[in-house]
């Protein structure tokens, strides 16, 4: 169970990402930091399914990466966003950040949202490598998730397919090892998240130099945090990459809409004949870079507005 507690921030000195009110829930996963903005209209206020919106995983990961979508939601429904653990202005203490950690934050969000809006299944969109905590959190409470929408999701690039044990990580102990010395620990940090560096990072995610300003001046301040290398370095060294990914893709049981990019790194869908030709399934190609909704919100918002409608 979670109860929230507005005056409990994990990083006050980093301001919100996102309008509308910020909650800490206190939950199973540590403090997780949830922004909530409420419609306008209360017709939709009261019969709206509610949307989470979850940000991806990477250095500079946050709920920034979600404002163009937090903004067009919070219009017509309640609409609510996180930071996972590890980021933003959850906690970033010095522990394990494991798929389980990132699933029950998850969970602990569905289940505080659920709880203000009557029990009823929610929707959940997800960037990135954030779609596999995501689906593991809709097959392990099915009911609690409406629909499903993933945004350039791993875990379908390439023709090599993941049926490892259930809940195991495709993570490299020994590289975890190495990252986390405290000799270079920080210094490797501060390397990886120099403003050039993010910079082209963004810059291979969009497929283009024509990134969003603010999203990288935003990257900046959360990657100065106190506590801001510890989640990455899970991330670098691959352990919260699911080695059960297709199980999990292929147990899925809601309506499933997938967004892929055409430029950047997040190109490479082969790996989605898997599930491609399930009844669930909806995959569709949008223009633009693995956070195509930054460069035209209309046209992305055409598609998933649509599927959940």
């Amino acid at each position: 169970m979670s109860e929230a507690d507005s005056s409990n921030q994990a990083q006050p000195d980093l301001p919100a990402p996102l309008g509308g009110q910020c909650e800490v829930l206190q939950t199973r996963a540590g403090p997780l930091a949830v922004y909530i903005a409420q419609p306008t209209s209360l017709e939709a206020s009261g019969f709206a399914t509610p949307v989470l919106l979850i940000h991806s995983i990477n250095a500079s990961a946050s709920a920034f990466e979600m404002v163009p979508l937090y903004d067009h939601y919070r219009k017509t429904r309640p609409t609510y966003a996180l930071d996972l653990p590890g980021y933003g202005l959850s906690d970033r203490s010095d522990r394990a950040y494991t798929l389980r950690l990132m699933t029950d934050a998850v969970l602990a969000a569905v289940e505080h949202i659920r709880n203000q809006h009557g029990g009823a299944a929610i929707d959940v969109m997800a960037l990135s490598l954030s779609c596999e905590f995501a689906a593991r959190a809709a097959c392990e409470a099915p009911d609690a998730v409406r629909r499903l929408a993933l945004v350039s999701p791993t875990g379908f690039s390439g023709g090599k397919q993941f049926y490892g044990p259930p809940g195991s990580s495709r993570g490299f102990d020994w590289l975890l090892n190495i990252l986390s010395n405290p000799r270079w620990s920080n210094g490797l940090f501060r390397s990886l998240t120099r403003p050039g560096v993010i910079r082209y990072f963004l810059q291979r995610s969009w497929g283009s130099k024509n990134i969003d300003e603010a999203l990288w001046r935003y990257d900046l301040l959360t990657t100065r945090q106190p506590g801001a290398r510890y989640a990455p370095l899970y991330f670098l060294s691959a352990h919260l990459f699911a080695a059960d990914i297709n199980t999990l893709y292929e147990k899925l049981a809601c309506p499933v809409w997938v967004s892929m990019a055409t430029r950047g790194d997040f190109t490479n869908y082969k790996g989605r004949s898997t599930v491609a030709q399930r009844a669930n399934w909806r995959f569709f190609l949008m223009p633009g870079g693995a956070l195509p909704y930054f460069e035209d919100l209309a046209a992305f918002t055409a598609q998933s507005d649509r599927f959940l409608a």
